[in-house]
């Protein structure tokens, strides 16, 4: 049986508008950027990256942190700022010193 694809939520429309308004600021074509992305080791077609920004693909996290790299900012400034809609009573920062704490032991 075909399953049907996920539909991409608010964060993933919000961090593909941040992709391209991104881009978009450092007058980067999406060929310039795909490049970029493929030169840093993640192979990346312009259709890709073009599919990612209209929402049509979805971002996966080694492609966001790539994308970021690439477009010279942190992963991070990509991502919806704020309240984390998978977790309302927690902020970003309270997320990210969390995660550090696990990674750090």
């Amino acid at each position: 049986m075909a399953t049907r694809p996920l539909e991409i939520g608010p964060a993933g429309l919000h961090t593909a508008r941040a992709i391209e308004r991104t881009r978009l600021a450092l007058g980067l074509t999406q060929h310039q950027l795909a490049a970029r992305c493929t030169a840093m080791g993640r192979p990346m077609t312009n259709t890709a990256l073009s599919r990612t920004e209209r929402a049509h693909r979805r971002c996966d996290i080694d492609d966001l942190v790539v994308i970021a790299e690439a477009l010279g900012v942190r992963a991070t400034a990509l991502l919806p700022a704020g309240v984390c809609p998978a977790h309302p009573r927690h902020t970003e920062a309270d997320l990210c010193c969390r995660a550090q704490g696990v990674l750090l032991g």
